[in-house]
Order: structure tokens, then sequence, then C-alpha cells
């Protein structure tokens, strides 16, 4: 009677390992995907910040008059 007792527990166990290794799985995945969505979401906020950066620059660049040429100079 304890032979036919070892081979369901044995049965049971695998189930409940397999069962919790592929909850772990999916669990990591998601925050494997979640994690790399959120990732390029930064990259492309990155360069449209870069983009506003090089912009504003540009304008003060042009924005720029010297002052140097004024009467207290000559």
């Amino acid at each position: 009677m304890s032979l036919n007792l070892i081979p369901r527990f044995l049965i049971v166990a695998e189930y409940t390992i397999l069962t919790v290794l592929i909850i772990v799985v999916i669990f990591f995945a998601l925050l494997l995907i979640l994690g790399v969505r959120k990732s390029f979401k930064l990259k492309k906020e990155n360069e449209r910040l870069d983009q506003i950066s090089e912009e504003i620059a540009k304008k003060k660049e042009e924005e720029y008059k010297d002052f140097t040429g004024g009467h207290m100079y000559q």
C-alpha cells in the first residue's frame, strides 16, 4: 500500500513545483517587459528634452548682442 502513495506524492510535488516555477517565470517576465518598456519611454523622453535644449541654446545664441561696441569702451 505504501508503494502506491509514493508515486502520487511525487506527481503532486512535481505539479506543485512546476506551477510555482511557471508563476515565478511569468512574474519576472512581466517585470522584464515593464522595465524594457520604461527604458524605451525614458530614452524617447531624453531625446525630446535634448532637442528642446538645443532649440533653447540656438535661440539664446541668436538673441545675444555684442555690448562691447558701446560708448564706454571707445
